[in-house]
């Protein structure tokens, strides 16, 4: 019998896999009985039912790290507390390297593990043998062993959870599709079935492969496709048992595990196939897809190769199934940018057993409090832009997507697919130049510039890299002479109105009341004091700002000013990003530079630091803000879109008398690095205050009606020390390279691990961020009476450590008082 359907709940889930059961079941944890989950068929039917069930904690992030140890800890005691057996086997896995290569990328992500809790062993490919007779270990480099992973059985899983979640008051209602999304004044309001309709606070996106469906339901964009995911299980194979470990092998793009007393091979194959395209059928329950055998037929006969045995044995199933994947192989979790109260947990690249348990631990805290208990933008829905959700664009990306995780990562990796979707009006011009093109957030952006007659290519390795002379070069000229930065893909939104004033300051920490042509770098908090973002804003009129943040951000920072501007408010936003290039000069002879070209007055007096200025460069007016992310003096330049060719033009002419060179983002970040200057997402976050990353200058905190953060930074200056501070390291050997998450040691112990680092050309060695902690505060003494190594690949290094920037801590020549005109 169908149970009726509520009228009412607090929050509605919508989907029965694990990723809803998990969310179901951990609101009842804290209390919220009022919870309905949503299944179009039956529980488990899209994806769940045909996962592998593998629990392997080695992931890319600390945040992923953290869901998956937490996920091991609650399956292990989910069937005591429930009564529903889960089919956990903690038999362990072994990840294999095939190459010298693979085999450095190991030890490195074994290190950044262990600093995260994860129990690993380098073993000797014998000692593979021993512990998978079958395996072929002939070629085999180096192998990792993890004691504590194991596998799942996912229906019982997602089952248990399922029980658990109705044993604390959640109903769940299956054969119960969602129809429709309502909403009111940018909220979500409820759903529509095709059984009536439910009322609702919240609103959660669990719908597995149909979560972008659901998504264009809401408004809200969901960029994600299904594609084909393939395994085989064998006939029975002497010699097989339970507690064989898991076998990753990425150089075969496989993994192979006993499956009651037969070999499972699973396929994540480098040149995936995009399903669904179409549409899901809408009779999907249960099903398997139609296998490109042919396609896959070379994938395959090369992982069986690792256990030759499967030759000789009869194949019981060959299993095809849909399984959703996100452009940058991430999930997509958190509260939708445009729409309040509407949550996403769904794009779990074929992870969501793993990481079932703590996504739902997670989604239950953002939803109850507003905040997750962890830092998970690299998992945040809000990373993403909406011209993801092109059909056409997942589709491309995907085919790579699917198979990335079972790649060399290598450092500055970049897409190959579904590339070109944005660039700048001078994108034929850096080419031209020179530029080797990367990826963010769609944009074209040059990393680095050949030289004549070098191949503006990536030659990948964990050492030296073909373009390390070339940011040398870069980063030399900015400074000793002038360097070009294009930057036009930074996102730039204009904030105006006769409130705009009173608006900002509640958004930010430091003071919006300055004068006109003032620029102010600030961020904007949450409730624990952490850091939503970080911008610079230029008050551009009595009513306007210019808010500028980086373009990985731009939903985010839309989305951050956007909800909370008061419906009173006389203020409005509008995105302004496409009608303004920019060209930032940075390096001593910047200044020398603009003034040949321009009648300005760009002395000290006339144009100081922090200050924007209207200036016209030949027959163009352009927006020139005195800033710098290099620590030179230096000129950001906001250029009007059409006037962004000639201007350009007369820069690049002019250069030749100055030194100028086209620099790329890479010297960039060793150029902020070397000055310690901060980036988002990588040395602070939603979990670190402005006092802990040191940022206390950017603080007003006596100004009329303060600002969001302000009770909680309060609080923790009043408790005294921070308890973890950010400082700069630079190794004294010139030759290791750093580039993030590497374990950092204080006095023979661990404490914290490498947030961002680069070379720096400058101070002759590695540099790096990286926060120290202390229990009882970190004190400057703490900091600088100790001794710090940081460990790349198992082998430590010595490092110097400072609280103030090894380069330039003065800030001499970022102010520029002594360069010449």
């Amino acid at each position: 019998m169908t149970k009726p359907l509520p009228s009412h709940a607090r929050v509605v889930i919508i989907g029965g896999g694990v990723i809803g059961c998990s969310i179901a079941y951990h609101l009842t944890k804290l209390g919220w009985t009022d919870v309905v989950l949503l299944e179009r068929k039956q529980l488990t039917c899209g994806t769940t039912w045909h996962a592998a069930g593998l629990l392997t904690t080695l992931r890319d992030t600390e945040a992923q790290t953290k869901l998956a140890k937490y996920t091991q800890d609650l399956y292990r005691r989910l069937e005591a507390e429930t009564g529903q057996a889960t089919g956990l086997i903690q038999c362990g896995s072994i990840q294999l390297a095939m190459t010298p290569e693979k085999a450095h990328e190991m030890r490195r992500g074994c290190a950044m593990a262990r600093s995260f809790g994860v129990e690993s062993h380098e073993i000797t490919a014998a000692e593979v043998k021993v512990m998978w007779p079958l395996a072929d270990v002939s070629n085999v480099q180096a192998a990792f062993h993890f004691p504590n992973d194991g596998r799942v059985n996912p229906a019982d899983v997602a089952m248990a959870l399922a029980k658990g979640a109705r044993m604390g008051g959640a109903q769940i209602l299956e054969q119960t599709k969602v129809i429709g999304i309502e909403q009111a004044k940018g909220k979500v309001t409820g759903v529509r079935t095709d059984r009536g309709d439910i009322t609702a606070e919240f609103v959660v996106n669990c719908a597995g492969m149909w979560a972008r469906e659901v998504g264009n339901m809401a408004g809200v964009n969901v960029p994600l496709q299904a594609c084909e995911h393939y395994y085989l299980i064998s006939e029975p194979v002497a010699g097989v048992h339970k507690m064989l470990p898991i076998l990753r092998d990425p150089g075969n793009s496989a993994y192979i595990r006993e499956e009651a007393g037969k070999i499972m091979v699973g396929y994540f194959e480098p040149v995936a196939k995009p399903w669904g395209m179409d549409g899901i059928p809408e009779s999907f329950c249960f099903d398997d897809i139609q296998a490109d055998w042919d396609r896959l037929l070379p994938v395959v006969e090369k992982a069986m190769s690792r256990v030759p045995t499967l030759m000789d044995h009869g194949i019981k199933l060959f299993f095809c199934g849909p399984e959703s994947f996100t452009p940058d192989h991430n999930y997509l979790m958190g509260p939708a940018p445009n729409l309040q109260n509407f949550f996403v947990a769904a794009g779990m690249n074929s992870l969501g057993i793993l990481s079932g348990g703590g996504v739902g631990m997670v989604m239950a805290q953002w939803i109850t409090t507003g905040l997750p208990p962890m830092d998970m933008w690299s998992v945040d829905i809000r990373r993403t832009q909406a011209w993801q959700n092109n059909p056409r664009y997942l589709h491309d990306r995907n085919i790579e997507a699917l198979g990335i995780g079972y790649q060399d990562h290598w450092p500055f990796r970049q897409w190959e697919t579904a590339r070109g979707v944005k660039k700048s009006v001078l994108h034929d011009r850096l080419a031209a130049a020179g530029a080797c093109f990367g990826e963010s957030a769609g944009w074209e952006r040059p990393n680095w510039y050949a030289r004549p007659g070098q191949p503006a290519a990536y030659e990948y390795s964990w050492g030296r890299q073909n373009w390390f002379d070339n940011n040398a070069e870069e980063h030399r000229a900015v400074r000793e002479a002038v360097g070009l930065f294009e930057q036009s893909s930074f996102s730039k939104f204009l904030v105006q109105g006769k409130d705009a004033e009173r608006v900002l300051n509640r958004m930010t920490t430091a003071s919006m009341s300055v004068p006109v042509g003032r620029v102010v770098y600030t961020a904007f908090l949450n409730a624990i004091g952490g850091i939503e973002a970080d911008l610079t804003v230029t008050r551009l009129a009595e009513d306007r700002y210019m808010v500028v943040a980086a373009a990985f951000t731009h939903t985010h920072v839309e989305a951050l000013i956007r909800n909370q501007i008061p419906d009173e408010a006389r203020c409005v936003m509008t995105d302004v990003s496409g009608s303004w290039s920019m060209l930032s000069l940075q390096g001593p002879r910047s200044r020398a530079m603009l003034q040949s070209l321009s009648s300005h007055d760009f002395s000290n007096a006339a144009f100081p630091y922090g200050r924007a200025q209207e200036i016209q460069i030949g027959y163009q007016t352009l927006l020139a803000l005195r800033l710098s992310y290099a620590g030179e003096l230096g000129y950001e330049l906001y250029i009007p879109t059409a006037f962004t060719l000639p201007v350009y033009d007369a820069l690049a002419a002019a250069g030749a008398d100055f030194g100028l060179r086209h620099c790329g983002y890479h010297t960039l970040n060793s150029l902020r690095i070397e000055k310690a200057y901060r980036e988002w997402a990588h040395d602070i976050g939603p979990h670190d205050t402005p006092l802990e990353a040191g940022l206390e200058f950017a603080i007003a905190w006596d100004k009329p009606g303060g600002f969001a953060g302000r009770e909680a930074l309060l609080k923790q200056r009043e408790a005294g020390l921070p308890k973890r501070r950010l400082v700069q390291l630079l190794l004294t050997d010139p030759q290791p390279l750093l580039y993030h998450n590497e374990p950092v040691r204080r006095d023979g112990e661990l404490n914290g691990y490498v947030t961002s680092a680069m070379y720096g050309h400058t101070l002759g060695g590695a540099v790096a961020m990286a926060y120290v902690s202390h229990p009882d505060g970190v004190s400057d003494a703490f900091v600088t009476n100790a001794r710090y190594e940081i460990e790349i690949a198992g082998q430590r290094h010595a490092a110097r450590v400072a609280l103030q920037p090894l380069y330039d801590p003065a800030n001499a020549r970022l102010r520029g008082a002594d360069s010449p005109l």
